[in-house]
């Protein structure tokens, strides 16, 4: 939820106050003053969400409603998986894309009984509601930007379902994985998400914003929850493999070179992107995306060049070293004849060639959701 801007023109999502009370470090993220860290630090935090439950505040992700006889009709056409196979309470990951092929972002849609909800980032909320819109005119619905309306908290870690329970009367245990139900949390409604994007056990609860104080209030007291910032939240996506968009996905890349060809349904009929997909299927990708490690004691930030055989192929995307693994991580593109796991290449760090090799994703592969 946006509200007012800082004198860096930044907008803040409800929870602000809150963190800057609890000693966090604010930077700019998205448009957004967003904490990238408190005072336990980043190895603290994602430690916690490994082992225990982290809070995170994720009210900068963008949320639009779509309700009308042909909603279903159009999201369809707008994403690449295949929303008529959503059952009520059910949430999908999907992608969007332009005729080309390529990702203008990865999103979530929610099937309620009489709506639709899609969850875009937050740096592409509005370009992706302007590239949707374009198709609309076929279908009869209505699209609504919601997201000013919407409070975003994500309890995350292996403790987070013990914790929650002892705010809701909703059976936890009868949410699936990627599955939610509508019930209260503390006593204020709420959509309860068992949802992430850090690899373990988790939920993603959407509510009204002029109850955050009382919601972060009541999950930071219900058990051994720790605040964690968006610097925890990449390490964890990036233990896990997840794409981080701008990073691992744009729109230069399709779903197929970026392992995500599981989301992109071409029998389903029509749909933005999917006859450039089928080609480039029948054609085979000519690059992928891929992990990689090393044993050097090494730092593999984003745009470092990746060598074989004395020739660049391709740019660390993203990197760190992990704080589970206590080894240097990351991803990039390669040729097919060379995205084989096992594969040597060479990590280029200020002129100096750093032997690493590929391996396969999740790089961490404890994690309690699966």
């Amino acid at each position: 939820m946006a509200q007012s801007a800082t004198a860096q023109n930044l907008s803040r999502t409800p929870f602000h106050d809150a963190h800057v009370a609890l000693g966090a470090k604010m930077v700019p993220f998205a448009g957004y003053d967003m904490p990238v860290q408190y005072p336990s630090g980043i190895t603290a935090e994602h430690k916690a969400v490994r082992e225990s439950c982290g809070l995170f505040d994720v009210s900068h992700m963008g949320e639009f409603m779509l309700r009308g006889a042909g909603a279903i009709d159009f999201v369809n056409y707008v994403t690449s998986n295949d929303v008529n196979a959503l059952a009520e309470g059910q949430v999908q990951y999907s992608t969007i894309l332009n005729e080309r092929g390529t990702i203008e972002d990865d999103c979530l849609v929610y099937r309620f009984p009489n709506h639709l909800m899609m969850v875009v980032n937050a740096s592409n909320r509005i370009k992706d509601l302007e590239h949707i819109l374009r198709h609309k005119d076929r279908f009869d619905c209505t699209i609504e930007d919601i997201s000013d309306d919407i409070a975003l908290l994500a309890l995350q870690g292996p403790q987070s379902a013990a914790i929650l329970q002892t705010l809701t009367k909703t059976d936890l245990g009868a949410i699936k994985y990627y599955y939610f139900a509508e019930g209260t949390v503390a006593g204020m409604p709420s959509v309860i998400s068992r949802t992430g994007y850090t690899g373990e056990d988790g939920f993603e609860l959407y509510f009204d914003p002029r109850h955050a104080t009382d919601m972060w209030s009541a999950l930071l007291a219900a058990g051994k929850v720790t605040p964690a910032g968006l610097g925890a939240r990449d390490t964890l996506r990036l233990e896990m493999g997840m794409a981080l968009y701008g990073n691992d996905i744009d729109d230069t890349i399709t779903p197929l070179e970026a392992n995500l060809g599981w989301l992109v349904k071409l029998k389903k009929g029509s749909f933005v992107g999917g006859e450039a997909l089928a080609r480039q299927k029948a054609e085979g990708i000519k690059r992928k995306l891929v992990g990689f490690t090393s044993d050097e004691r090494v730092f593999p930030r984003p745009g470092f060049g990746v060598y074989r055989g004395g020739e660049q192929h391709g740019l660390v995307r993203s990197g760190t070293v992990s704080p589970t693994l206590g080894i240097p991580i990351a991803t990039c593109y390669l040729p097919t004849a060379i995205a084989r796991e096992g594969e040597g290449i060479e990590l280029d760090i200020r002129g100096k060639r750093v032997p690493a090799r590929v391996v396969k994703l999740p790089f961490y592969k404890e994690g309690s959701h699966l």
